[in-house]
């Protein structure tokens, strides 16, 4: 079982950047796959960007790549997201994941077992 906390949200102009982290407890958090989803209003939960356990394996959706780093720490239990040059598009709660998922590194909601609550990220104009 693993347990998942998010911080760093806040609201930001566009162009800011933020840096999201995500504690986790338990012994096990460096046998789980982990992922940033992020949810705005009225949409559906999307994928941002996933590592493998051991940092080996990095995705990013294509509004991610070049703008958002995701990195962990299994000695801190620690996931981060950084994310440089905001917009308001990625106005959104942002969420972490866990997953026991040992192949590919998913970015389907379904196939994540553990989420945090999320923080509110907004990016002004």
């Amino acid at each position: 079982q693993v347990q998942l906390v998010e911080s760093g949200g806040g609201l930001v102009q566009a162009g800011d950047s933020l840096r999201l982290s995500c504690a986790a407890s338990g012994r096990t958090f460096s046998m789980y796959g982990m992922g940033w989803f992020r949810q705005a209003p009225g949409q559906e939960r999307e994928f941002v960007a996933g590592i493998s356990w051991n940092g080996a394996r990095i995705d990013y959706d294509d509004f991610a790549k070049g703008r958002f780093t995701i990195s962990r720490s299994n000695a801190a239990n620690t996931v981060w997201l950084q994310m440089n040059n905001l917009n308001p598009e990625d106005t959104a709660v942002y969420y972490c994941a866990g997953t026991r998922y040992t192949g590919a590194l998913p970015r389907r909601v379904y196939e994540y077992d553990y989420w945090g609550q999320g923080t509110q990220v907004t990016v002004s104009s």
